[in-house]
């Protein structure tokens, strides 16, 4: 029988406050059902699983979990599938986005954050596979509109909506 990690702990949280009044979310429904009823979300968290072990067979015992990780760490796997690298790159690109987007919008620097969105997005669509030919179409129109900082999918993908700023 396999070990198991000790359990993950969490992240501490800080609250950040969004309270410019000259700032709004808009949150945009594709009325596209998410669609995880088959083996989508369980191959991500194996993929996800199988690229924490090929770092870890790379010599970073330290990596338990992809948040554990870096993108060099991930690089020095040699010989990893394709499409887990795809899948844990964007779960570790994701994370340092969230933690850039943090220091953005205590900065109030909202180009950053709306530029975060943007990469997070595109990294949802193309290296985690899990949106939409609607989530995608309401993201460019999102972005075509005066005053829009940035714009992406929200929710477990496959369907459901986006949040734009």
């Amino acid at each position: 029988r396999p070990r198991r990690p000790p359990p993950q702990k969490p992240y501490p949280t800080e609250h950040v406050p969004i309270d410019d009044p000259d700032l709004a979310l808009v949150i945009a429904n594709s009325n596209v059902k998410h669609k995880l009823s088959g083996s989508e979300y369980p191959d991500r968290v194996r993929q996800c699983k199988e690229a924490c072990a090929a770092m870890r067979s790379a010599g970073h015992a330290d990596v338990r979990f992809l948040r554990d990780a870096t993108l060099e760490q991930l690089a020095s796997a040699k010989g990893i599938d394709p499409v887990v690298a795809a899948r844990a790159r964007h779960v570790i690109s994701e994370d340092q986005r969230t933690l850039q987007a943090k220091e953005a919008l205590k900065a109030r620097d909202y180009r950053r954050v709306g530029a975060l969105m943007v990469e997070s997005h595109r990294s949802l669509r193309d290296d985690y596979e899990v949106s939409t030919v609607e989530l995608d179409t309401l993201v460019e129109i999102a972005m075509t509109v005066e005053g829009v900082f940035g714009s992406r999918m929200t929710g477990g993908g496959f369907g459901g909506g986006t949040v734009t700023l």
